[in-house]
């Protein structure tokens, strides 16, 4: 199966069978977050979670979450940004539209405060790498060892479709745990369970290779903290359902907006839809509410009682 197809499908799955926060492609590094993706990140809910519901259905910028600003006596919005003014305008505007700041005028300047204490929302962060077939696995190892050493997350699996030898299991960090994930019935075997990372302690980020050299640096737990909020915070804005449905009369949505091409009679990436496909049927885009689907499925609140209604995201708010 093709990487796209199985990841939604793992996805769906998740869904259906836990209460964690699942997300698609997650940057997953410290000094660059770039470069390292995470396929799918589950997000298990913390002791204050409900709180978190109840703010926004959006991502919080982590440049408002980072600020001064609090919940007690407002601050005026420029002192509280170590950013250019422009920056800090963008910011402080983009938080007030997701309810996650109020102001008010005094005297001709704008003073702003949050309108409830930022919550202590989640838990264990899990990464899955997703590689359906082994016999082509790419920059796996590297992909893997890069999450072992670093350990912004809790836990790493690789999800895949193929038979896994002891051989495929020898070339990968023993920290790893492994499923076989049969996407057509949904099940999932445990080869081996991964074992638990060193999240709240420092790791160390491959930035680069180069020909008898690796370029790396240490985190600092402090930075591993601050990337694992941001990381946490654009899954929860985001979820996995981050792509477009073809116009196409052949595709419809399934299993929660999964997108299944009947001509090809399977579920296809929409990236590759379009006229030069021979099945294509030009039609409008099925209509279909994200928001409501995820809403129904999962415990992440589309409009919280209260606040603002999920809007637009900007993200360029990292």
């Amino acid at each position: 199966m093709r990487e796209f197809p199985f990841e939604l499908k793992l996805c769906t799955h998740l869904e259906a069978t836990t209460e964690r926060i699942i997300a698609r492609q997650i940057g997953a590094g410290v000094h660059a977050p770039s470069n390292r993706v995470i396929d799918v990140l589950c997000v298990e809910p913390g002791p204050e979670f409900a709180a978190r519901t109840e703010l926004t259905s959006e991502r919080i910028p982590a440049a408002a979450i980072e600020s001064d600003v609090g919940v007690g006596e407002a601050c005026y919005w420029r002192d509280a940004f170590d950013t250019s003014p422009e920056y800090a305008r963008e910011v402080v505007d983009r938080a007030v539209e997701i309810g996650f700041f109020e102001r008010d005028r005094r005297g001709g300047r704008e003073y702003v405060r949050q309108v409830a204490r930022y919550p202590d929302w989640f838990g264990r962060l899990i990464g899955i790498e997703n590689k359906p077939d082994l016999a082509a696995p790419g920059d796996l190892e590297t992909q893997l060892r890069k999450d072992v050493s670093l350990g912004l997350v809790d836990e790493v699996i690789l999800a895949t479709e193929s038979y896994v030898t002891g051989a495929h299991l020898n070339r990968i960090p023993e920290a790893v745990g492994v499923w076989r994930f049969d996407a057509e019935t949904a099940r999932v075997e445990v080869i081996r369970e991964p074992t638990p990372l060193d999240s709240e302690g420092a790791g160390t980020e491959l930035i680069d290779t180069h020909v008898g050299r690796t370029d790396v640096r240490v985190a600092s737990a402090a930075a591993k903290e601050k990337r694992r909020k941001r990381m946490a915070e654009r899954a929860y804005g985001k979820g996995w359902r981050s792509y477009d449905l073809p116009g196409c009369a052949a595709v419809e949505p399934r299993s929660g907006g999964v997108p299944y091409c009947g001509w090809k009679d399977r579920v296809v990436d929409p990236t590759n839809c379009g006229p030069e496909c021979p099945g294509h049927d030009p039609a409008d885009p099925p209509t279909i509410d994200w928001e409501a689907e995820r809403d129904g499925r999962t415990p992440w609140v589309a409009e919280p009682t209260g606040r603002t209604r999920r809007q637009s995201g900007l993200d360029r708010f990292g």
